[in-house]
């Protein structure tokens, strides 16, 4: 049995997974906010939990916001901010027994999708969150690359590439740069370039709804997004060459960006023709947890 708990700002996630990938139990609470104890104790239970009703013990795999810095042990890059500083994977580890596996959440997708989602046979693909914020996640023949700074996959963190004279310098993003990814191809990103230029406060949701309504204003929004998501994506491909690229995250549901997202970066990708494909994920907000249960493959445990 594979156990995979998503430890996201606002809800936690468990899954127990089958040597098949089938799903034997899943809960989801909220999560306790601003104490890192209570988080230890919401984990920890979760497990007990899982493991005294289905009577077997499992593998633990623990997605968060952040990483594991290589030079500390400890969470970095959390939006969780109570996570930071703390060693999280080895307390979970102490407390439970066992050894445990700690990924970023962009990477869990991008492995849950590569391992029996959109992905599955590719060679490498690459997971992209579209969400509140903007990560992503790279998965090689099946094992996810994280690399020597546990930031493997952090295009979002990149400047929007080719930027136009009206893109620059570009929002200011909470990393104390400028133009950032993630700035313009979050949910929230999206919502404030179309406010700049209409005037409309609205949420992204909200937006790719309308536009899918035939808003023409808000088309014209969708379309300057889909741009940019062009470039970001032409990039990647320029670097990794993925076969697969799997789109996730609030910004992911909007259908319009997998016709026009590929007639776009042609321009942009260095090559006579992309067969890079752009997919839909297949298990939506389920791959986060899926994915973390997945680190620990089949093979292993």
């Amino acid at each position: 049995m594979r156990i995979g708990i998503d430890l996201g700002g606002t809800k936690t996630e468990l899954i127990a997974l089958g040597d098949d990938g089938s799903e034997r139990f899943r809960r989801r609470v909220n999560s306790p906010r601003d104490d890192y104890e209570k988080t230890l104790e919401t984990v920890v239970g979760l497990v007990h939990e899982v493991e005294d009703r289905l009577g077997e013990h499992g593998t633990v795999g623990i997605g968060t916001p952040g990483a594991v810095s290589p030079a500390s042990g400890q969470i970095k890059n959390s939006n969780s901010i109570w996570l930071i500083g703390k060693p999280l994977r080895e307390d979970v580890s102490s407390r439970l027994d066992r050894p445990v596996r700690l990924a970023n959440d962009a990477d869990c997708f991008a492995l849950s999708e590569a391992t029996d989602g959109a992905a599955a046979g590719a060679a490498t693909m690459f997971g992209v969150i579209l969400g509140t914020g903007v990560g992503g996640g790279v998965v090689v023949n099946g094992q996810l690359l994280q690399g020597p700074n546990a930031i493997a996959g952090e295009w979002g963190h990149n400047p929007l590439p080719w930027p136009q004279a009206e893109e620059l310098p570009g929002p200011a993003c909470y990393c104390g740069k400028h133009g950032c990814i993630e700035t313009w191809l979050s949910g929230p990103g999206f919502a404030s370039d179309h406010q700049s230029h209409t005037g409309e406060l609205s949420d992204a949701r909200m937006l790719v709804h309308r536009a899918e309504q035939g808003d023409t204003g808000v088309l014209r929004s969708l379309e300057r997004y889909a741009d940019r998501l062009a470039r970001g994506l032409a990039t990647v491909i320029n670097v990794i060459d993925p076969e697969v690229i799997v789109l996730g995250g609030g910004m992911s549901n909007t259908d319009f960006l997998y016709r026009r997202v590929p007639e776009l970066w042609d321009k942009y990708v260095f090559s006579d023709r992309v067969d890079t494909r752009l997919m839909h994920p297949l298990h939506g907000d389920a791959s986060g947890v899926r994915g973390a249960a997945w680190l620990w493959p089949k093979n292993d445990g």
